[in-house]
């Protein structure tokens, strides 16, 4: 497949609005790929190099590029910044360049996808002594070769702002639609892109082998898997009702949810984030535990690492155990932080999938293979078959510092990214607020006035995500909770993210002043959720003919800044706003 098909079908992607059209033009695009081409190409199309757990980044310095640019058309770096900041998009600042070149085109030969993919990763990976003018010497040679419209996407590329507006969700569905002309086998993609986070191998995997292939996929040793998440409800009777009366209980823990895989064998160890990136180098403790003190040969697990006081059996709170999370100085962090790990579920154990064995199964084999007392522990757990047992424990978990608590069916099954209510928390509240913080996606943003004048920053425009539609829906803005670092640090990295029209996937009629690709994600808290006409999360028609979506009521920022620990799709869903609004009204009643 030639790299200016690929840009073509990328210019109408750019140029939809329509998520089903988005669709129908992907699936266009994947009859035209070779099934040895087309890992490349979602991998391409997704905007990255390889799957998040492989750690290879894609992200080349603005600089950098500008200079390749320059080298490739013959003009001057400064003329090609200037179109830069007229344009604001280097895409466009090389796609009109390389359309005016000075320089001869010294081959009329066209690059495939598999040549520009291929350069790019090399371009990315290459490093040591001299590497910053091999980049720039590879990068100009491969924009000078390209047609202007290529060299457009080349460069958002390698500046990792494709900016295409896909999610995982829509190339799923799209891939469906190859291999069946509908889109009903978008399920069994998913479920396989759950067990091996890889988007480039379940489409390699469907154009090799078909739907059969993909119903096959298991459970793999190093390939993590897109952990489950939890429910909301607002009593422990509700939860021991939804649980039929009796549940697992354990500490809901305020730390980094990590995914550890072992084999003792060959003595490798790797430790995923919830982001399902590699962070093995950065908890040194952990990986030396895994190896010596976890009783079997082999094992996938999921825990949260906490910095926590084997002596005073403090639990310290998220601002200090995020200090581990660095690539530098990690083993003097390590002496000051020592952190421990909770482990509160197994999908995997010596050549046997857990994830299709119940809870109760599940643990009771934890509790063989994890000692007592050691870097790698058991989460506390009770098993409640009344509200107060369930309140009790609740009330301990707080008064030590934690989060809440997690209550588990006992038969129900690992279900690897899905929020379901096989698992479902029960987090701490604050007189006049919710009972619960809000994970929010930054949609736009906008400028400072009047005591802010002297900030460019002055507030957000942020959505829930709807999971059934893959679209972020408005929900609220946000004037309010930000420090004077924060407001600055906010508008740098919003700068590179903004953009000149709505991004496809955002469902707003509040207008910013600048729009943002939806990938950063904010932790919220607020009074109250409302019904407004203003906000399209979970717009629907009212009794009395108008409609109405669900917003925030004095919502600010509680969170030091973004939260890199999670990607846009998991941010708070607009179900779940709905479900939240439904409870502080059963909670006022209770109040009352």
């Amino acid at each position: 497949m030639l790299f200016e098909t690929v840009s073509s079908y990328y210019g109408k992607l750019e140029g939809i609005s329509s998520r089903l059209e988005m669709i129908d033009v992907l699936t266009q695009m994947f009859h035209e790929v070779k099934a040895s081409e087309v890992r490349k190409l979602i991998y391409m199309t997704q905007g990255v190099l390889a799957p998040p757990f492989e750690g290879v980044e894609i992200g080349i310095a603005e600089k950098l590029v500008s200079e390749s640019i320059a080298r490739a058309s013959g003009y001057e770096k400064e003329q090609v910044y200037a179109t830069y900041k007229k344009t604001g998009d280097m895409g466009l600042a090389a796609e009109q360049t390389i359309a005016k070149t000075k320089l001869r085109r010294m081959s009329s030969r066209k690059f495939s996808l598999i040549e520009v993919f291929d350069m790019l990763h090399k371009i990315a990976t290459t490093s040591g002594p001299g590497s910053q003018d091999g980049k720039i010497r590879m990068m100009s040679e491969l924009l000078a070769a390209s047609s202007p419209v290529e060299a457009r996407y080349i460069t958002r590329f390698a500046m990792g702002t494709l900016r295409l507006g896909l999610g995982d969700a829509t190339i799923l569905e799209a891939l469906s639609k190859t291999s069946t002309g509908e889109r009903k086998m978008k399920s069994y993609l998913e479920n396989a892109y759950n067990l091996c986070s890889d988007l480039g191998e379940v489409g390699e995997a469907l154009f090799e082998g078909g739907i059969g292939a993909i119903e096959h996929f298991k459970v793999t040793l190093f390939k993590p898997i897109r952990p489950a998440l939890a429910e909301r409800l607002p009593t422990a009777e509700e939860i021991l009702e939804k649980m039929r009366g009796r549940c697992s209980v354990e500490s809901k823990y305020d730390g980094f949810r990590v995914q550890v895989h072992v084999d003792k064998k060959s003595k490798r160890v790797e430790i995923f984030s919830r982001r399902l990136e590699k962070v093995t180098h950065m908890f040194p403790e952990i990986v030396k535990a895994a190896l010596e003190e976890l009783d079997f040969k082999s094992a996938i697990f999921d825990g949260e690492a906490i910095a926590y006081n084997d002596v005073t059996g403090e639990y310290y709170q998220f601002q200090e155990t995020i200090q581990r999370k660095r690539k530098h100085g990690i083993e003097e962090k390590s002496a000051q932080l020592p952190l421990h790990v909770f482990a509160f579920d197994l999908m995997y154990s010596d050549g046997e999938d857990y994830m299709t064995k119940p809870y109760k199964e599940r643990r009771r084999k934890l509790e063989d293979i994890v000692a007592k007392n050691g870097i790698v522990r058991l989460s506390d757990e009770i098993i409640a078959t009344r509200p107060r047992e369930l309140e009790k424990y609740f009330e301990n978990a707080v008064s030590n510092g934690l989060e809440g608590i997690v209550a588990k069916d006992m038969e129900s099954f690992y279900v690897a990214g899905a929020r379901k209510f096989s698992w479902i928390k029960m987090k701490r509240s604050y007189k006049g607020e919710l009972s619960d913080t809000v994970d929010l996606v930054i949609i736009g943003y906008y400028l400072g006035r009047g005591q802010r004048a002297e900030f460019k920053f002055g507030g957000l425009l942020c959505a829930s995500y709807n999971d059934k539609t893959d679209m972020f829906e408005s929900v609220t803005r946000i004037g309010t909770g930000f420090s004077e670092k924060q407001m600055v640090e906010l508008q740098k990295l919003l700068d590179k993210a903004k953009t000149k029209t709505k991004p496809a996937r955002v469902a707003s009629i509040v207008v910013p002043d600048f729009w943002v690709d939806p990938k950063y994600v904010v932790e919220t808290r607020a009074d109250e959720i409302t019904r407004s006409p203003m906000h399209l999360c979970g717009m629907e028609k009212l009794d009395d003919g108008s409609e109405a979506g669900y917003a925030l009521r004095f919502p600010r920022l509680i969170s030091d800044g973004v939260r890199t620990d999670k990607s846009a799709e998991e941010a708070t869903t607009t179900k779940e706003i709905i479900e939240m609004f439904g409870m502080q009204k059963k909670i006022r009643v209770a109040d009352a």
